[in-house]
């Protein structure tokens, strides 16, 4: 199968100043906060403390060990984005799988849909398995069971995520005073109203526009792009030296509102060894059509899309092709 069932490929080379800076360090430097502020390293390292939060297992079970950053071996993250609402506990508003391969300098980022039809795999009650949208993995199982689903999915480990909860994300927006964006569509939501064009947001309406997908003809992949626009936008702002004054607001907002595995020491390992990484992005969007089922919408992705996507990625991280767990789009 040609690559054209993946959808829509884009690679972006160095000239993108962001990217450049490390593309998949993007979530990192919001987990990091402050490895600018070399000055403030007991803050950093203890903010990094609190929003690090380990996982009942040490390795995938789809991996034979642990991956080395000494050895620069390949890895793949999870980034979730979580909407928690009163109430409940929380879906992924959006959920990017990175792979980073610095032998071969690529990194490969794949968006996967909310409402993917998919397994959710619950490996602590495997009685618990279910078929369901993808982003409900997190509401039934926390990030544990979204980490297993994920690997179903794709049939590749996960080895390490990045949870933010996207209510929180307007403090960290707060927290570097606003971002610059081009609006490329009009809307209201939330109460939040933005007009198209140039123009600056707090947190409330960064929030807004990273969420809204139904004026945007192009859905859940329009949204993943603003999201990702978003966060390169903090980013530039937290590089800023005027950000110097403030690096505690935003050390504050980072560890009140992000959770992952990672330690303070994983992350200045792949700061340092991983970004050669930078130098090939590609982004990856999953093809699929809408069907309803029992009145209810799902994003349905036929198995041998998946096979290729999975095999793309198992060659990224320097694995050998394996077959795909069948999926179910059938109406049960």
């Amino acid at each position: 199968m040609n690559s054209t069932r993946l959808g829509r490929k884009k690679t972006i080379k160095k000239k993108n100043k962001w990217l450049r800076f490390s593309l998949f360090t993007f979530f990192i430097i919001l987990v990091g906060g402050g490895l600018y502020f070399y000055n403030a390293y007991n803050d950093v390292a203890n903010a990094v403390n609190k929003m690090n939060k380990p996982i009942s297992r040490e390795i995938s079970d789809k991996r034979e060990e642990k991956v080395k950053f000494e050895k620069k071996d390949p890895i793949s993250i999870l980034m979730v984005g979580i909407d928690e609402r009163e109430g409940d506990n929380g879906r992924t508003d959006s959920m990017l799988v990175l792979t980073v391969n610095p032998e071969m300098k690529t990194t490969k980022i794949v968006s996967i849909p909310r409402d993917t039809r998919t397994k959710l795999i619950n490996n602590k009650n495997p009685k618990k398995t279910t078929v369901d949208k993808i982003n409900h993995a997190y509401a039934f199982g926390g990030i544990e069971m979204s980490i297993a689903s994920v690997e179903n999915f794709l049939n590749i480990p996960i080895d390490y995520y990045v949870e933010i909860n996207m209510e929180g994300f307007k403090d960290i927006v707060d927290a570097v005073d606003g971002i610059d964006v081009n609006n490329q569509y009009a809307f209201e939501l939330d109460g939040v109203t933005l007009k198209e064009g140039p123009q600056h947001l707090n947190g409330t309406k960064a929030l807004a526009y990273a969420r809204m997908r139904h004026e945007d003809p192009r859905g859940d992949i329009g949204r993943g792009e603003r999201q990702r626009e978003v966060i390169s936008k903090i980013i530039d702002k937290g590089k800023s030296l005027s950000t110097l004054t403030n690096y505690k607001d935003i050390l504050d907002a980072l560890e009140n509102n992000i959770k992952t595995n990672l330690t303070l020491t994983e992350i200045i390992g792949m700061q340092s060894s991983y970004k050669p990484a930078a130098e090939t992005v590609e982004k990856l969007e999953i093809e699929g059509t809408g069907k309803m089922i029992n009145n209810v919408w799902y994003y349905m992705v036929e198995d041998n899309t998946r096979q290729t996507l999975s095999e793309t990625l198992r060659t990224q991280l320097g694995l050998p092709i394996e077959a795909v767990a069948k999926n179910t789009n059938s109406n049960n």
